[in-house]
């Protein structure tokens, strides 16, 4: 028997080493574009580009070699998109946390979520909060990322009047922009493969052809590849030497975990259920195995220098290429380190290019609003107040919040009982109290 075979059970899950090499490649080239958005999206918060694309590479590469090997499940992993942009645009430019600190609280959270699933508390978490919710949640940030990205494009700019308006659609960046978004819808329309990347690359290529993205190479250096490795200020996340471990850092910390849960959570059911490796009674079998693996890879990300990484949906292209085992994550892992080698080129690519890819990656996570019972008040109502202040208060927490705050108030008012009520309850509680402070203040 060999090595592959005694690792992946390939014969046990009816696939082959060719089938899953094949589906390997097919969930790297839908997923590689993160490896040029990420670093777009850290670098606004003054992170140094060369080195969040090398720890983009590394932390996708190493979480999906632990996904592969410690749980065998063809799910990929990277940089979650949503995360790094609450990471870089509501911690760090707008609360003002310094981005060390920020990878500190992304390690902690990495700490605590292995902690957590030891426990058996995610469980109890999960239980107590509704998929509906979890739906809004990840619609929400979709909406989120959406419209960083049409602010980015210059589609979307400030008006005093009415808050927002549209932006000056004669601004030859924002042209650019237009120009990647329609690329990129019909190349996703036409199915494909790799869409949102080729789309990305032909969007540059166009713009330094037109003069609008301007990139002076620099010498290829451990330097550039290293520049966010190992800055992360783990006393500064845990409050010592400064103002202590404030009401602001317990919640960047509680977003990072919440959500990291709830999208694994989701993306696992969605791309087992497809691939057919859910269990006779429903149940997902060595599920403490791939939170386990999440965990680990939100470690090695921190310490590379990049923000939460979690569970891709995209791995379903692969499960659709035929990919049953770990062996699939383990080819896209692999890919994902190799490259490594040309992560300083992700300096070249201008925001108009990735843009639309923020846009376009936004409008797709409006899937899971179908499962939401709209005619349903008491789980309709905190979804529709999630996936709406998310966006607009420009706050993953607030979103998280005020869903669960609703929840928990209609829950009572109408006198449901469902098993975790004390925890959501709970949970309620807190938020309400942090609505109490922050209005204090």
């Amino acid at each position: 028997m060999s090595f592959l075979e005694r690792q992946f059970g390939l014969t046990a899950h009816g696939t082959s080493a060719r089938t899953e090499l094949l589906a390997g490649l097919t969930t790297f080239l839908t997923m590689a574009y993160i490896v040029l958005v990420n670093p777009q999206i850290l670098g606004a918060a003054g992170m140094p580009v060369a080195g969040v694309a090398a720890a983009t590479c590394l932390a996708a590469g190493i979480g999906c070699l632990l996904m592969g090997f410690l749980a065998n499940y063809p799910i990929a992993l990277a940089p979650g998109m949503g995360l790094n942009a609450y990471f870089a645009y509501a911690v760090v430019l707008g609360m003002g946390v310094p981005w060390q600190t920020a990878l500190g609280l992304v390690f902690i959270s990495g700490v605590l979520f292995f902690l957590l699933t030891i426990a058996g508390v995610r469980q109890l978490i999960v239980n107590a909060i509704p998929r509906a919710l979890f739906a809004a949640i990840a619609a929400g940030i979709g909406l989120f990322i959406a419209l960083i990205g049409l602010r980015g494009a210059g589609l979307v700019a400030d008006n005093p009047a009415t808050l927002v308006g549209l932006g000056d659609l004669t601004a030859p960046t924002t042209q650019l922009a237009v120009l990647g978004l329609f690329v990129l819808g019909v190349l996703t329309a036409l199915k494909v493969r790799g869409a949102i990347l080729i789309g990305i690359l032909a969007t540059t290529l166009a713009g330094w052809a037109l003069g609008l993205a301007v990139w002076t190479p620099q010498p290829y250096s451990l330097d550039a590849l290293s520049g966010a490795a190992f800055q992360l200020d783990i006393p500064a996340a845990l409050g010592i030497g400064g103002g202590g471990l404030t009401l602001a850092l317990i919640e960047i910390l509680f977003v990072f975990l919440f959500v990291d849960l709830f999208d694994n959570v989701g993306t696992l059911v969605a791309v087992t259920k497809k691939a057919g490796l859910v269990a006779a009674d429903g149940s997902i079998p060595r599920l403490n195995r791939v939170l386990f693996a999440d965990a680990g890879a939100t470690v090695v990300g921190s310490l590379a220098g990049t923000s939460t990484v979690v569970s891709y949906i995209e791995s379903a292209a692969g499960v659709s290429a035929g990919g049953r085992t770990g062996l699939t994550a383990v080819v896209t892992g692999l890919l994902f380190l190799a490259c490594v080698f040309v992560a300083p080129w992700a300096q070249a690519i201008p925001a108009a290019a990735t843009a639309p890819a923020l846009i376009l990656v936004g409008g797709m996570m409006m899937a899971p609003l179908a499962e939401v019972a709209w005619d349903d008040p008491v789980v309709a109502i905190p979804a529709f107040l999630t996936l709406a202040t998310i966006p607009l208060t420009f706050s993953i927490a607030n979103g998280l919040a005020i869903g669960v705050i609703a929840y928990s108030v209609l829950r009572l008012a109408t006198r449901r009982r469902f098993a975790g009520d004390l925890l959501l309850h709970g949970l309620a509680a807190l938020f309400l109290a942090r609505f109490v402070y922050l209005g204090a203040g």
